[in-house]
């Protein structure tokens, strides 16, 4: 008898032999992420190019690129304008296609958000086995990210699409935003509080999901709420500097945002929310190895009295993840600080 793929009436009928979804993919959601340090080195002697000559011809001034491996790059055109573009995809983090490609498009959206800008295009980003794995599965994937899009304003204008033996799905988007206003992960400065806009928890019930096939709508509500009006009340508030929290966990992408501002960071590790669920699935050991390359690449810059268990679930590797702000946010809980340099990058109390 075959598995039924879990999802609702959207999807069609599964066919005689086919697995779950996610049973395809060797790692899911962002946790398939290649590691923080593996791709650091992967990409040392690609940063501080030389500028491109500006004008026709040329390209505008690059206000964001390699160098510290922030969200998205930003190229300033046009007086305050700048142009945001990234591209993000991922293997199933979800059993059902049209929540898949839901969640795949509101991350790859994300990366717009978290550097203040607003999405204008994306095109669809797509690796299918086409001689495994239905057409009309394909369908609800390529669904799923068309309503997202259209949910945050943005056109989806074609894309790519190769045939390949492990299923992935994302997007390429451009977005624009004010050059002069950009959140950056390079801004941060002593004294200013961290926001976090969602919940953390998210990896642990995605690998108990792919492990078990239980189902867990508070982490697909997570992960298809968009990033935009945290953005937007980041910006509203004056804020300059921010991240979003994905493959590399809320300490992960702390680490960089810290090291790139040349300050520290002190985690409030009882103010950090976390989803239903959480904990209980990180007791039962449905802990991602992303996770635990997380906390290994982070590990040599932290100070922490906690234990284990909280490092891991403050390492938790994110699937379309919140904005992780340096400054107050209406209605987002407050989960530390940044200070001035220390021996320690992170501090978890």
């Amino acid at each position: 008898m075959a598995t039924e793929v879990l999802g609702t009436d959207r999807q069609p009928e599964p066919e005689e032999g086919l697995r779950r979804l996610t049973s395809y993919a060797h790692g899911g959601g962002c946790a398939c992420k290649i590691p923080p340090g593996e791709l650091e080195e992967m990409v040392a002697g690609l940063v501080g190019g030389l500028p491109m000559p500006a004008g026709p011809g040329g390209a505008g001034e690059l206000l964001v690129g390699l160098d510290d491996g922030d969200d998205a790059a930003a190229v300033r055109v046009d007086g305050s304008r700048a142009v945001i573009a990234t591209a993000d995809f991922f293997t199933p983090v979800v059993d059902d296609p049209y929540d898949w490609g839901r969640i795949a498009a509101a991350n790859a959206l994300s990366d717009v958000y978290a550097m203040g800008g607003e999405p204008l295009v994306a095109v669809n980003l797509l690796c299918w086995p086409r001689d495994v794995l239905p057409s009309e599965m394909a369908t609800e994937v390529l669904r799923g990210g068309l309503d997202v899009a259209r949910r945050a304003g943005c056109h989806v204008a074609g894309g790519h699409s190769v045939d390949d033996p492990e299923p992935k799905y994302g997007m390429a988007v451009t977005g624009i935003a004010d050059a002069d206003a950009l959140l950056r992960n390079d801004a941060g400065r002593p004294g200013t509080p961290l926001s976090l806009t969602k919940p953390l928890g998210i990896g642990v019930l995605n690998s108990r999901h792919k492990s078990t096939g239980e189902r867990f709508d508070q982490a697909i509500d997570v992960m298809t709420t968009l990033n935009a009006e945290a953005s937007r009340a980041a910006l509203r508030a004056g804020v300059r500097c921010a991240t979003d929290v994905t493959g590399f966990g809320l300490l992960g992408h702390l680490y960089k945002l810290a090291r790139a501002s040349g300050v520290s960071a002190v985690v409030d590790s009882a103010a950090v929310p976390y989803l239903d669920g959480a904990r209980q699935a990180l007791r039962d050991g449905y802990v991602s190895g992303g996770t635990r390359r997380n906390l290994e690449w982070v590990r040599p810059h932290l100070d922490s009295g906690a234990g284990e268990d909280e490092l891991l679930l403050l390492a938790d590797a994110q699937t379309s993840g919140g904005l992780l702000v340096a400054g107050e946010v209406p209605g987002a809980p407050v989960v530390g600080e940044l200070v001035a340099r220390r021996d320690a990058v992170l501090t978890v109390r």
